[in-house]
């Protein structure tokens, strides 16, 4: 049997690097962490003690052709402090989002997409909306 402590990271293939640091940098906030000087381009978030890896990969399989949001396509999700103030920051980065407040998840949803297309939910828990 495996017993599992948390999450380390999630990688996403991407095209553009910097194109990509400047989403998940300035338009999600997220931290940058040093990464190893491996032979292919990259980059390194923390996101409170797990981690997101970017690697550049134009050829990547996982790259989605189709970039129209969907909540059913993978996609990986962060919890966010409040729902309302996402939005508005989002809507303010003229992010292309996907609102799901009151699913049967019990979680309200934000979907949006990297310029690679990757799916990312932000979300609460629906009681405190």
């Amino acid at each position: 049997m495996i017993k599992y402590l948390s999450l380390h990271h999630v990688s996403l293939s991407v095209t553009d690097l910097e194109r990509a640091k400047d989403f998940y940098g300035k338009t999600l906030g997220l931290k940058e962490i040093r990464r190893p000087e491996f032979d292919f381009p990259g980059a390194w978030y923390e996101i409170e003690g797990q981690q997101l890896h970017l690697i550049v990969d134009p050829s990547s399989q996982t790259i989605r052709q189709d970039k129209s949001l969907s909540s059913r396509e993978g996609h990986f999700a962060l919890r966010v402090g409040n729902y309302y103030d996402t939005l508005k920051w989002l809507k303010q980065n003229e992010v292309e989002i996907l609102e799901k407040p009151h699913g049967k998840s019990g979680f309200a949803q934000i979907f949006c997409a990297d310029p690679d297309g990757n799916l990312i939910e932000l979300n609460v828990d629906q009681k405190d909306l």
